[in-house]
């Protein structure tokens, strides 16, 4: 067996000492000094501030990164953000993604490593109105999908239900879904379907977890963060996770007041169904009975994540997980 080059004995020391921040008892982090200096961190959101980015915004206002020796920045996203290249280039130290979409960039020579999940579930769906025909995935067959063409769910759902259908690419609107009854949406669980029964619409969805493919909505960070700033890391996923927590089962006030005046867009109506529909779907939490808790990244479940895109073609040579998601807690 050749030796593993220094370099990587490194990372996996460092990767170590932080795999009980995502995985372990959720303890709040130790505050700082009050004559500390705090350390400036950067994460860029995957959209316009909203309820999905709640626990990171309760964090923000109740204090808990600063008191973590933090100085932090939420950046807002959107179509375009670039999440991918700003954390490997260190123009931000943290991004929201999803694990498939890590996966492939991290086989593409991109240096990230997830540091916590976000959502333990996927929340995305396939939208229909109520009066549809469609009533699970194999009903999908030569029916028109509105969505992100290049999803790696889309390929999942026509191999796994030996099916085919018509994409369309997403234009983040509902205006066509609302006009045609035929169409189906791609839409979150906790966004999309609001809107759609704002406007005196009844709808359903299916849930995509439900075909088999979950992958973890995560945070990541630069490899070299990880590496050389432990520490750093650990604050931040500790604080968050301590955001989260108050997020769903505290007072969200604080929250989304901050969210509210950063984005004109939001209202006070989304913000309280985003938040519902993350509670009762579990999303955030995972199931406790199956051991999923705030920020765990399981490597199992990842393992399969991977064994999915290999099945597709998507993934075209096998990836070594452990330089890409913090390890177990020992």
């Amino acid at each position: 067996m050749r030796p593993r080059p220094l370099r990587c004995c490194v990372l996996a020391l460092a990767l170590l000492a932080l795999g009980a921040c995502a995985r372990g008892p959720e303890q709040p982090p130790p505050a700082a000094a009050p004559s500390a200096p705090r350390t400036r961190v950067v994460l860029q959101t995957d959209w316009f501030p909203q309820g999905e980015h709640g626990g990171f915004y309760q964090a923000l206002a109740a204090g808990h990164y600063a008191a973590a020796g933090l100085d932090a920045e939420l950046w807002p996203g959107g179509p375009g953000s670039g999440i991918r290249l700003k954390v490997a280039r260190g123009d931000a130290d943290f991004g929201m993604l999803r694990a498939d979409d890590v996966l492939l960039a991290a086989s593409r020579g991109l240096p990230l490593v997830m540091v916590m999940a976000t959502l333990q579930h996927e929340p995305l769906a396939l939208m229909v109105h109520a009066d549809s025909p469609v009533r699970a995935f194999p009903d999908l067959a030569g029916c028109t999908v509105i969505g992100n063409v290049g999803m790696a769910w889309l390929p999942y759902i026509e191999r796994r239900f030996g099916i085919t259908f018509e994409k369309r690419q997403n234009t983040y609107g509902l205006g066509e879904f609302l006009g045609r009854s035929e169409l189906i949406q791609q839409v979150m669980i906790t966004n999309e379907p609001y809107f759609a029964r704002a406007q005196g619409r009844e709808v359903r969805w299916l849930g995509l977890a439900e075909s088999g493919y979950d992958p973890y909505h995560v945070v990541v960070a630069r490899r070299s963060l990880v590496r050389d700033r432990p520490d750093l890391v650990r604050a931040f996923v500790q604080a968050s996770i301590r955001g989260w927590r108050e997020y769903l089962t505290g007072d969200p006030a604080a929250a989304d007041a901050l969210i509210l005046q950063r984005n004109p867009q939001m209202s006070p109506g989304l913000l309280a169904h985003s938040r519902r529909e993350l509670i009762a779907g579990r999303f955030v939490t995972g199931d406790p009975a199956r051991g999923e808790r705030i920020g765990q990244l399981d490597p199992a479940r990842l393992a399969a994540l991977a064994g999915q895109l290999r099945e597709l073609g998507i993934l075209e040579a096998p990836l070594d997980l452990a330089g890409v998601a913090l390890p177990p807690a020992p």
